[in-house]
């Protein structure tokens, strides 16, 4: 009985922010450009986003406590590492992930290289995906959604093509088309295309088979680049001079 009215305090949790997020999406859809593709995506997918945002954060807050106080223990402070991301419009927000590096310096009190401050506890972290997690306080926030174009680098933004820059008409996911097409082992011109081709035809199906591959790469641990630690390829490398940019 006690189990029973637990999930039902969270269900109630839970729906009660999946109204006010969809409340608050409506009157923003007014304002914006993109079209939805159907209803879907007009009406269910934000408060669902919230909605199950909400309810994966009361159930696996135990998680996120003892993965927040291993963090710190290893990898001392702050717990959480936030960046700014372009969102919907090109809006930029705070991501929040798990740290999962430490601040170890040279002797001139310069960083060392990513790779040389990623200990075995970090690597876990990204490989099994739990420095994600709390992610999905951008969710229930309103600055991602749980399907969606990964949110990329703000100095990414001026060297998308026109068509490119499509991809933050909706909301930046926690995963996407591209990360269950290759992840960070695809070209760029071939993620971004993915995510393009996302943006255009969001269905209720289409995100569960994205929800569904992307559970199963994260068990499988597969299209993990480079050793267990994200690589990012340098967007703006890879096309300084080719014309690509404004």
């Amino acid at each position: 009985m006690i189990i029973l009215k637990i999930i039902l305090a969270i269900i109630i949790i839970a729906a009660a922010v999946g109204v006010i997020a969809a409340v608050a999406d409506l009157l923003e859809k007014k304002s914006g450009s993109h079209k939805p593709y159907g209803p879907y995506e007009y009406f269910f997918k934000r408060p669902l986003d919230a909605f199950l945002a909400t309810g994966a954060l009361i159930v696996l807050s135990p998680i996120l406590l003892i993965t927040a106080i291993l963090v710190r223990v290893k990898l001392g402070s702050p717990v959480l590492f936030t960046q700014d991301r372009p969102g919907r419009d090109g809006k930029v927000f705070k991501l929040y992930k798990f740290r999962s590096m430490t601040d170890e310096r040279d002797a001139d009190g310069n960083l060392l290289p990513d790779d040389q401050r990623l200990p075995a506890f970090g690597q876990k972290l990204r490989s099994t995906s739990l420095d994600e997690l709390p992610e999905l306080i951008n969710i229930v926030k309103g600055d991602m959604s749980i399907i969606g174009p990964r949110p990329l680098l703000v100095q990414y933004l001026p060297y998308y093509t026109e068509t490119e820059k499509h991809r933050h008409d909706v909301r930046p996911g926690l995963s996407g088309l591209a990360q269950v097409n290759g992840r960070n082992l695809v070209k760029w011109d071939e993620r971004l295309a993915l995510d393009v081709e996302y943006v255009n035809q969001i269905t209720f199906f289409g995100d569960m088979n994205i929800v569904l591959k992307t559970i199963k790469k994260v068990f499988a641990k597969e299209d993990i680049a480079a050793d267990t630690f994200t690589v990012e390829p340098y967007l703006d490398e890879e096309r300084e001079g080719k014309g690509t940019y404004e």
